[in-house]
């Protein structure tokens, strides 16, 4: 009997093809792709809802079969028959349905396993939470693709375990298995060598880019709510190109989903990086997709969203042998390591419910996921003096970008092929079938913790994802860049001014700016003593503090 997993298909998890190109897209293509390629068992299972959804996997996955497999089909409607390859593979964390469908067959009868991507939206948290109620087995795996991902998904899972035992009684437990095994790249399918610096040279002509002058590129969806708002790293490639004196092309190869947001990224490129030449690329075009990299002298991403859990792009920059310039933020924390690979630049978010007013009005539908997810967007800084100093140290040493380039290239050949991953995939689905052969089957809100345990605070949820934690003794001081013009500058601007309904006042932004200018440095303590008067206005004083940190409006000092 194979020792596999029969692969729960609908094209739209496993396709890029789409108009909308979205990480778990890329993920579950390359994950099908490779377990096609380079899994071990003799047969491949398909469960799916029809005959005609199996036909379509079986073209799906014609062009990647190397040798003659069998291709078998397990409808949906008989979970019995999940027997035959031990475990059934769903591309997201919903597996209620499932393990409950496998009670009315047989509990030991295979394994149930999943994968997270996103994991901030509503339908996955309570997916998350529907798995301590629902029976799944200690044979059963919710694969998590990072450790920020784990402690994330396991503090849900707690916190709603200890909710369910204070309602009801009982012990709380998490039976469901969480290993880390990180989404995969094809290090093979990138230019190598000598197709690389042809292939980047042409690409360079193309773009009318010199031989000398540096290309700094972003890869990913050009959305400020649920990738980086770009305006951090504008700024700091403006001051990098200041400093070292050096020609910079910025490539932002991706797709814009909101209408709203083109004119605003292309208009605060020309406001905040007028020296650097920006240049806007299709990244749903393959060729662009899988070139574009050879161009590149350095590779940047600040995501600063509660969406991003892992990050397949910083690995796709280190298979092509590109140095890392990324945030400290969640995956990203352990697939570049800090001044090895690239650079880290630290993050910071508000403390503990200065965001539960969001969470509310998420849980109660008033805010949709993508205003959700640009409202804590907006209130998430990137340090930029840090992320300057890592640009110019790469742009004005290339046997550092050729070192650290180098060192990214094997790290992704050692941990990230898809190779090594689904060799991982197959070892965990073993190890699964073996723990299902001997195993046992199996109120009032308290202060400090959410009133919704699968809706809570995000940064008390994700708090790990960040550096660090504004706290009330440290000190604020007027940035370089400080004026009240500017401030005023960027409320004309959407993608800068979003959110501004959930943050005090421009008019009290301008008052604290002028408090702060007199006193040198004021602490977040005297400002909340100020200018805050209850809860709601604290939480948005705190928002406020990391909007004015996050645009180099203010800095934090040590308190």
């Amino acid at each position: 009997m194979d020792t596999t997993a029969a692969v729960l298909y609908n094209k739209e998890g496993y396709d890029t093809g789409g108009k909308k190109l979205l990480g778990r897209h890329s993920a579950g293509e390359g994950f099908l792709k490779s377990l096609v390629q380079h899994g071990t068992a003799d047969s491949l299972y398909c469960c799916a809802d029809s005959e005609a959804t199996f036909k379509e996997f079986c073209s799906r996955i014609q062009p990647w079969l190397q040798q003659p497999r069998k291709v078998r089909w397990i409808s949906t409607d008989r979970p019995d028959l999940l027997s035959q390859p031990g475990t059934v593979y769903r591309p997201d964390p919903a597996l209620a349905d499932l393990v409950w469908g496998r009670r009315f067959v047989d509990q030991r009868a295979y394994s149930v396993c999943g994968v997270t991507h996103t994991i901030a939206t509503k339908y996955v948290m309570e997916s998350i939470g529907n798995l301590i109620t629902a029976p799944v087995q200690p044979w059963d795996a919710l694969i998590c693709t990072s450790n920020a991902v784990k402690t994330a998904v396991e503090g849900v899972m707690t916190e709603w375990s200890e909710y369910l035992a204070q309602r009801n009684g009982g012990k709380p437990e998490i039976l469901v298995k969480l290993p880390v095994i990180p989404l995969g790249v094809d290090c093979s399918a990138f230019p190598q060598g000598a197709e690389a610096v042809e292939v980047g040279d042409r690409q360079r002509q193309e773009l009318g880019i010199s031989p000398g002058d540096i290309v700094v590129l972003f890869v990913g969806r050009l959305t400020f709510s649920a990738k980086a708002h770009p305006v951090p790293m504008y700024i700091a490639l403006e001051r990098a190109a200041q400093q070292t004196k050096a020609k910079i092309h910025l490539i932002q190869a991706g797709w814009i989903e909101d209408p709203r947001e083109e004119p605003d990224f292309k208009n605060s490129a020309q406001i905040f990086c007028p020296s650097v030449n920006a240049i806007f690329l299709d990244g749903r075009n393959l060729e662009i997709r899988v070139n574009i990299w050879s161009a590149a002298d350095i590779f940047i991403s600040l995501s600063d969203n509660i969406q991003e859990t892992f990050g397949l792009t910083p690995i796709e920059a280190m298979a092509n042998g590109l140095p890392a310039i990324v945030s400290d933020w969640n995956g990203y924390k352990e697939s570049v390591r800090h001044e090895i690979d690239g650079f880290r630049i630290p993050t910071l978010i508000p403390p503990p419910e200065a965001c539960l007013d969001l969470a509310l009005n998420y849980h109660d539908g008033s805010l949709n996921w993508p205003t959700y997810m640009g409202h804590t967007s907006l209130a998430t800084a990137v340090d930029i003096d840090a992320c300057t100093r890592a640009l110019c140290q790469l742009i004005d040493n290339p046997e550092l970008r050729k070192r650290m380039g180098e060192n990214a290239r094997q790290r992704a050949r050692k941990i990230y092929d898809w190779k090594v991953v689904i060799a991982a995939y197959e070892q965990l689905w073993r190890e699964l079938a073996e723990i299902r052969g001997s195993a046992p089957e199996s109120a009032p809100v308290k202060a400090g913790k959410p009133p919704y345990p699968l809706g809570d605070d995000p940064f008390r949820v994700l708090g790990h994802y960040a550096t660090r934690t504004l706290t009330n003794d440290m000190m604020l001081s007027l940035g370089a860049i400080a004026t009240p013009e500017l401030l005023r500058e960027l409320q004309t601007i959407w993608f800068t001014s979003f959110g501004q309904d959930r943050r005090i006042s421009v008019k009290i932004q301008i008052e604290m700016l002028d408090k702060i200018k007199q006193q040198g440095a004021v602490s977040a303590t005297e400002l909340l003593r100020c200018y805050a008067t209850n809860e709601q206005e604290s939480a948005y004083l705190y928002r406020t503090m990391l909007y004015l940190v996050k645009f180099g409006i203010l800095v934090i000092g040590n308190g």
